[in-house]
């Protein structure tokens, strides 16, 4: 008998822990640090993220990422967001700074894949994440930061659920330019989805 047929066929699918109408949420996993990479270089992701600009090998992400591989960070919930149509991974976003005492927790997105820019995959990830978030991790109040520059993602960011709160003002600089950090929060006595609820509590 030919060991190859003899060997179990592997599903390639990724694992997945929640589903929306457009995209799809799973763990992160090494199987994506090459997209991640990919994503940090990506000078044109970067500057809306606010993130430093400058090349990143994949052994510094590698680093960066390890002890989220190894699911060691208690405080922080991490997807994958996969474009549910492909199961193609797009982007990512967190829970991080998870505070259950205070029930508290800050929000990060991106989605590294340019061509899925303005195709609603943002709204609609952001609200499975604060569905998430107030389901069934049991927060209250789910807080972000973004740059007045960035008029796409607060726009996201709004139709999801999210208010702006407060500005620091002049507080980024890109080259001879300063532009207002703007926090945004959302309470869960106030947020509302036209999705299907991740979790239908008795």
């Amino acid at each position: 008998m030919d060991n190859l047929e003899s060997k179990p066929q592997i599903d390639e699918k990724p694992i997945i822990n929640i589903v929306g109408e457009k995209v799809a949420l799973g763990p992160i996993h090494r199987g994506v640090l090459p997209l991640l990479t990919k994503w940090e270089n990506d000078f044109a992701v970067g500057f809306l993220a606010g993130d430093t600009l400058q090349p990143t090998p994949q052994e510094a992400m590698e680093k960066h990422n390890e002890s989220l591989f190894k699911g060691e960070q208690g405080n922080h919930v991490f997807f994958i967001i996969y474009e549910y149509v492909t199961l193609r991974p797009i982007g990512l976003t967190e829970l991080r700074r998870i505070n259950h005492r205070h029930g508290t927790a800050a929000f990060g997105i991106l989605i590294g894949e340019k061509d899925c820019w303005d195709k609603g995959y943002g709204t609609e990830a952001t609200r499975l994440v604060l569905d998430y978030g107030f389901t069934i991790v049991g927060l209250h109040n789910i807080r972000l930061s973004t740059f007045a520059y960035n008029e796409r993602a607060i726009r996201a960011y709004t139709r999801a659920g999210f208010r702006i709160i407060g500005r620091q003002r002049e507080a980024y600089r890109w080259g001879n330019k300063l532009y207002d950090n703007v926090i945004m929060d959302c309470i869960s006595t106030e947020f509302e989805t036209p999705l299907k609820r991740i979790l239908t509590l008795p």
